[in-house]
């Protein structure tokens, strides 16, 4: 081969390629369904804007197990979306990330119970507070209060008590629960802490300017705000108020977690309670 391309005058790798035939034609990667495919996220992207590709691919995998098809690869749904444009912009945060080495997410249900507060700002300057209630290990929100004024200690009593009463169906925790929280005067107050003694409920606080250790909790304020509150309208407290339930059940039913196989907190719970199959 060296000869012949000293002899033509021409580089031994041109030779090589001729011999492999005619280049195979560059442009995108390509399968059948494709098109399809990519107009049902367009679909999805279009009613939730801030899901990224992992959590549109959980949707078109949970409408498509109801269907008995097979369920798709997330490199597939990730391909796509980045032909049609519709990936989530990179988010950075300059703030320095405080060490945490410690576990807020609990090994089962029912045996911590995180709780916070967080603000909607609306259209015409009003302002929504809410106050909220979570499990650390499934993520249901279980209750929460939302009003125009401020937090106050009684309401964050009222979360507690319903909380132990949704989950045991009594006055009374059937087992001590942590109850975790920061440190605000809402669930500081000796009246709150007295009354989570009474219903077997464990008040723990966070460190001061340390949210990581609440992360539950603020994930869930972030997801509220960024994929409900931001993308819905806003007008005035009224109009917020009226949407927040919906907003809740949605997250409740809908929303997939990453920590929960992409899966709802509701389909979690309700995946835990199954038997398990028979090995035999």
């Amino acid at each position: 081969m060296k000869t012949v391309a000293g002899t033509l005058g021409v580089a031994r790798s041109n030779l090589v390629e001729q011999l492999r035939g005619p280049a195979k034609p560059q442009g995108c990667y390509r399968r059948q369904g494709d098109d399809e495919l990519l107009a049902a996220i367009r679909q999805l992207t279009d009613a939730r804007p801030t899901y990224g590709y992992r959590r549109i691919t959980a949707l078109l995998n949970r409408a498509r197990q109801a269907s008995g098809a097979e369920p798709l690869n997330h490199k597939r749904v990730y391909r796509l979306m980045l032909r049609g444009g519709l990936l989530l912009q990179r988010h950075s945060t300059g703030r320095p990330i405080r060490a945490h080495e410690g576990t807020v997410v609990a090994p089962a249900s029912n045996l911590r119970w995180s709780s916070d507060g967080l603000e909607i700002p609306c259209w015409n300057g009003e302002v929504v507070r809410l106050a909220f209630a979570i499990d650390t290990h499934d993520r249901e929100v279980m209750t929460w209060v939302a009003t125009t004024g401020g937090i106050r200690g009684e309401m964050i009593r009222d979360l507690m008590l319903a909380c132990v009463e949704r989950r045991f169906a009594a006055v009374r925790a059937l087992h001590p629960v942590q109850w975790l929280a920061d440190n605000g005067s809402a669930y500081a107050a000796h009246d709150t802490r007295d009354f989570a003694l009474a219903l077997n409920l464990v008040a723990c606080f966070t460190p001061v300017r340390s949210p990581e250790s609440n992360g539950v909790s603020e994930a869930f304020v972030k997801t509220l705000k960024r994929d409900y509150a931001r993308i819905h309208p806003r007008p005035d407290a009224a109009a917020v108020l009226q949407q927040i339930p919906a907003w809740i059940e949605d997250y409740n039913e809908a929303h997939p977690h990453k920590g929960s196989r992409m899966r709802s907190p509701r389909e979690f719970i309700r995946a835990q309670s199954q038997p398990a199959p028979c090995p035999v």
